[in-house]
C-alpha cells in the first residue's frame, strides 16, 4: 500500500520547512531508517527517515521548496501503486509511477491517442508525444528537446518524460518562454534557468572584435544570497529598531566575588558536579533573581502591539547563542525557580542543541528578557538590540582592571560593565537604572543571594 511521508512539525510554533537535500531519487528503494531528505527551519536543520520501506514512488517538491508542515512530501509503496490522491500540487507527478519504466505495452494501449507538437526550437519537428506525457512535461517544465522517445512508433510517453526529470534536465518557468534547447542547465539538478540563456554564446557575425574577445578578469566581488536564519534576523532586528524607543544604559560592579566564586567551583566542585559552572552561569542566576522584584517587572515583560503589557510571574530567560547557522536565543523557563546548577545545566544543553542545529523551535520563544554575553570577545560595552516583544536585553562585557581610591589609597580591581538596552514606551531611565543598580549590586555580593 502507498504511503505518503508528510513534512513534520518541528514544534508548534513552525508553519513551514525548506527542503535543502534529496536523499532517496524516484525508483530509489528505501529502507527503514534511510533518509530521504534533509530540512531546516528558520533556526534549526533536521533530516527525516523512512518509517516504512518500498520504493520511491513520487516526490512532490524540489529542493530550495518551502513546504507548509504537515503536507506530503513523497509518496512509498510498491511499483506500479498508484499515489494520485496523495498528490497536494494536484499536478501531473501522479500521472508517471515508477513502475511505468516496466510497463512500455501499458502505457502505450493507455495513451493510443497521439498528440503532434509543432517545431519551436526547443522541441523536435514534428514531436508525437501522448496527451498524458505532454501535460506532465508542461507542469513539470521537462526539457523535451533532450527527449528520447521509447514509445510506439517515435512517440514520446510519460516514462520519457519522468526519465528527463530523474536527469534533471527541467527548463525553469522563467526561462520557459524564451528558451530554444540545446543550453546546459546551471541550476538545481541540471535546471535550464534564465541565467543560463542569457549566458548563451551569440551567433559568430555577432561576435566582437578579436581585441574584445579575451576574457575579462575574474570579478572582484560575488553575490550569495541569505540564509533562511539570516533573513529572520534581519527583519527581526530591523522591526526591533524601527518600532521601539530603545535606550541603552551602562554601569560596572566589581567582580571580586564572582571570580572567587568560580574559581571554587572550578577547583573543589567536582565532586558535586558544579566545575562546570561559569561566569556566565553566575549571571543568568543573578539576573533571574533581580528581575523577580515587583519593581523591576515592566523588564520581565512583553509590550504587546495593542499597546497592553504582558508581565511574566516567572523569568522565562532568553540566552543569547552564536552558532554557525547565526544568532539563536534558545529560553531557560523558570530560570527564577532553578538552582545556579540547574542554570549552568540548561544553559549548556540549550547552547549545544542550537550549535548542533537541532534545537526544539518552541525553545526559542516566549521569552521575557535576554542576557547576550560578548565579554569572551573582549567588547568593553556595546549596545544589545532588544528581541521583540521583550522591553530589555543585558549586555554582558569583559573583565577590565580599573582603578579606585580606598582610604586614600589607590586600589586595583577587576570591573565588569553591564549595558542595559530597554524599551522606553514601557518604562523610563530611572526604574531601569535601579535594575541595574540593584543587579551590580547582588553580582558583588553573590554569596548572600545564593544564600536566599
Amino acid at each position: 500500500m502507498a504511503i505518503a511521508v508528510i513534512m513534520p512539525r518541528q514544534g508548534q510554533s513552525v508553519e513551514s520547512c525548506i527542503i535543502t537535500s534529496w536523499k532517496k531519487n524516484v525508483g530509489d528503494t528505501v529502507n527503514v531508517g534511510d533518509i530521504l531528505f534533509s530540512y531546516e527551519t528558520d533556526k534549526a536543520a533536521f533530516d527525516e527517515e523512512a518509517k516504512d520501506a518500498g520504493t520511491m514512488l513520487a516526490r512532490f517538491f524540489e529542493e530550495g521548496d518551502d513546504v507548509a508542515c504537515l503536507t506530503n512530501v513523497c509518496v512509498i509503496g510498491n511499483p506500479g501503486e498508484s499515489f494520485a490522491e496523495f498528490d497536494p500540487n494536484g499536478g501531473a507527478a501522479a500521472a508517471a509511477p515508477a513502475a511505468e519504466a516496466a510497463a512500455p505495452a501499458a502505457e502505450a494501449a493507455s495513451d493510443e491517442e497521439t498528440v503532434v507538437i509543432e517545431a519551436t526550437g526547443s522541441v523536435a519537428d514534428g514531436l508525437k508525444i501522448s496527451p498524458r506525457a505532454k501535460a506532465m512535461a508542461e507542469a513539470t517544465g521537462a526539457d523535451l528537446s533532450k527527449v528520447v522517445p521509447t514509445g510506439p512508433d517515435g512517440r514520446v510517453i510519460a516514462r520519457d518524460v519522468q526519465r528527463l526529470l530523474d536527469e534533471g534536465l527541467r527548463v525553469s518557468p522563467a526561462a520557459k518562454g524564451a528558451y530554444a534547447g540545446g543550453v546546459a542547465g546551471s541550476g538545481m539538478g541540471g535546471m535550464v534557468t534564465l541565467n543560463d540563456l542569457n549566458k548563451k554564446e551569440e551567433p559568430a557575425q555577432a561576435a566582437a572584435p578579436a581585441a574584445q574577445a579575451a576574457a575579462p578578469a575574474e570579478s572582484d566581488t560575488y553575490i550569495e544570497p541569505m540564509t533562511n536564519i539570516r533573513k529572520v534576523i534581519a527583519k527581526s532586528m530591523q522591526a526591533s529598531l524601527n518600532n521601539m524607543a530603545q535606550l541603552t544604559h551602562n554601569m560596572s560592579f566589581d567582580c571580586t566575588e564572582i571570580q572567587k566564586l568560580r574559581k571554587m567551583f572550578k577547583d573543589k566542585g567536582a565532586d558535586r558536579g558544579m566545575d562546570k559552572i561559569t561566569l556566565n552561569d553566575i549571571l543568568l542566576f543573578a539576573v533571574s533573581r533581580t528581575l523577580m522584584k515587583p519593581e523591576h517587572r515592566a523588564l520581565n515583560a512583553n509590550l504587546l502591539e495593542n499597546n497592553q503589557m504582558k508581565y511574566y510571574r516567572h523569568v522565562n530567560l532568553g540566552v543569547a547563542i552564536d552558532t554557525e547557522r547565526g544568532l539563536m536565543v534558545p529560553t531557560i523557563f523558570k530560570a527564577d525557580t532553578m538552582s545556579l546548577k540547574e542554570i549552568s545545566i540548561a544553559a549548556k544543553e540549550l547552547a549545544n542543541d542550537c550549535k548542533a542545529g537541532k534545537i526544539n523551535p518552541d525553545l526559542l520563544r516566549d521569552g521575557s528578557f535576554t542576557v547576550s554575553n560578548l565579554g569572551s570577545f573582549g567588547v568593553e560595552t556595546f549596545t544589545p538590540v532588544i528581541n521583540p516583544p521583550q522591553t530589555g536585553i543585558l549586555g554582558v562585557n569583559t573583565i577590565v582592571n580599573r582603578v579606585r581610591e580606598v582610604n586614600g589609597q589607590l586600589q586595583m580591581y577587576p570591573a565588569m560593565s553591564l549595558s542595559l538596552t530597554y524599551d522606553h514606551r514601557a518604562l523610563d531611565g530611572a526604574p531601569a537604572s535601579r535594575f541595574l543598580r540593584d543587579l551590580c549590586k547582588n553580582l558583588e555580593n553573590i554569596n548572600l543571594l545564593l544564600a536566599e
